[in-house]
């Protein structure tokens, strides 16, 4: 299984195995971790899953959908070249030792 960093805004950081296809939002939110609140559960209705990704994995992302786009807008944290929704993005091969920080709010 793919393994996925998160690093909380406080610098505690968790090291999690995701299974192929789980999203990086129900990885944070089946390992307790703090930041990632997913108020709408995963249906890209709240960018309350914002994340920012490390650059060096962007290239390996699924390109973003217009509604994760329109999401990122109303987000309340900074929107960087590197935020994602974390509900958008499931884990596969490639992502394998990716790591994302938790913005300071959601």
């Amino acid at each position: 299984m793919p393994n996925i960093t998160y690093i909380e805004t406080d610098g505690t950081t968790h090291n999690i195995e995701l299974p192929l296809g789980a999203t990086i939002m129900e990885g944070a939110i089946q390992n307790d971790v703090k930041g990632i609140v997913a108020e709408c559960g995963g249906s890209c209705m709240c960018a309350t899953c914002h994340v920012y990704v490390d650059e060096s994995f962007l290239d390996k992302l699924p390109a973003m959908e217009e509604e994760e786009e329109e999401m990122l807008e109303g987000a309340t944290a900074e929107v960087k070249a590197n935020s994602r929704l974390g509900c958008q993005v499931r884990i596969t091969n490639e992502l394998d030792g990716i790591t994302v920080t938790v913005p300071e709010e959601q």
